[in-house]
């Protein structure tokens, strides 16, 4: 089945890639989304619905603490007010004028343990090891996945919950990773978190915790090792994930406990049957609204003019059809808002567009 897409905005964003394939786009449970794009030594941060009706000078600047380090997953406070980085040796909060408010220090990602430092903050030890923080979406909190020195020669990498006003820490999950890289994901219930993190080769862990006040309590969803947390919704307790190699997606209870699953519909040949090449989802996806997921095979149908991005029930993941854009075929990944639309990148023009499904 085909099901037409409309086009709702679109703005020229050059960058604009890392929002439908990256952690730059930041959404907050009441619907708000924020684009984080670095640019040159500052983290810019645009308000998605301003930057769509025109508004191009971001909603806040944050000088970036350490201009030569370029990985980990950052976070802005739901009021702008402060930003807080993931560094190789730290998380800093800083406020838009560039003011360190706090730094928590931790162990360094290197990934030579117990190498030499020279002292000075800006240094950038070798490897792409990181991890990632996260702000609540009520603003208290700071949840961080950092490196925690035990002895000499011996690390451990840790989930911490900060209070955010100080950087205090409130708690701490011990982790039994070795990333490569991490994100954060919060629930819209405003009390879980979710945490996934990629270890290369060696597979995917998943973690969700819940911070009452005054105990930590968490939990993973590791059996395989291969499940990646795609996205969440406010009408879904659960959260979705797809597998490593894109092999099916998963909806999935809080608990882990999955509810529905699907896997790719074969490629078609020129005469409409099955090519037999083989079928996967892309790393990304999610909720468009509560009823509906989308899904793309972009990578697996290899041509531009092939790829397709799906429309999936979002309680039993039961295909609905293939999008078909008024604009002929739009090879991007995909990155759903919830609220009924979804968004795309074109590499080529640096347009940033934002879909709907059309009224029937």
């Amino acid at each position: 089945m085909s099901i037409t897409a409309q086009l709702r905005d679109s703005v020229r964003l050059p960058g604009g890639r890392v929002l439908v394939n990256g952690f730059a786009l930041e959404s907050r449970g009441d619907g708000s989304h924020r684009a984080l794009l670095r640019n040159g030594h500052e983290l810019e941060v645009h308000d998605l619905r301003e930057l769509f009706a025109g508004e191009r000078a971001p909603a806040a600047v944050f000088p970036l603490p350490w201009p030569r380090w370029d990985h980990g997953v950052h976070s802005v406070s739901p009021d702008g007010t402060f930003a807080v980085f993931s560094g190789q040796r730290s998380v800093r909060a800083m406020a838009a004028g560039g003011r360190t408010l706090w730094e928590y220090r931790h162990g360094c990602w290197g990934p030579e343990l117990g190498h030499p430092h020279t002292g000075d903050e800006q240094e950038v030890c070798r490897g792409l090891e990181s991890g990632s923080c996260r702000i609540s979406d009520d603003g208290r909190l700071v949840w961080a996945h950092v490196v925690a020195e035990q002895e000499p020669g011996e690390a451990e990498e840790r989930w911490v919950v900060l209070d955010a006003r100080d950087g205090r820490e409130l708690a701490s999950l011990p982790l039994d990773s070795a990333a490569a890289g991490s994100n954060h994901l919060s629930h819209p219930d405003g009390t879980h978190m979710g945490l996934g993190i990629g270890m290369g080769q060696d597979g995917i862990l998943l973690y969700w915790a819940r911070w009452d006040g005054e105990k930590l309590t968490g939990w993973d969803v590791n059996e395989g090792l291969d499940r990646i947390l795609t996205d969440v919704h406010a009408g879904h307790p659960g959260f979705l994930t797809v597998e490593h190699y894109g092999a099916d997606l998963r909806l999935h209870a809080l608990d882990g406990t999955v509810i529905a699953e699907q896997e790719p519909e074969p490629a078609d040949d020129e005469d409409g049957a099955g090519s037999g090449d083989e079928t996967y989802w892309d790393y990304g996806c999610g909720f468009v609204d509560a009823g509906t997921v989308i899904a793309s095979t972009v990578e697996a149908d290899e041509e531009p003019e092939q790829a397709r991005h799906w429309l999936l029930d979002a309680h039993t993941l039961r295909i609905r059809g293939v999008v078909t854009y008024p604009t002929g075929p739009v090879d991007s990944y995909v990155r759903p808002l919830g609220d009924g639309t979804w968004l795309t990148y074109d590499e080529r023009s640096e347009t940033l567009s934002r879909w709907a499904r059309a009224a029937p």
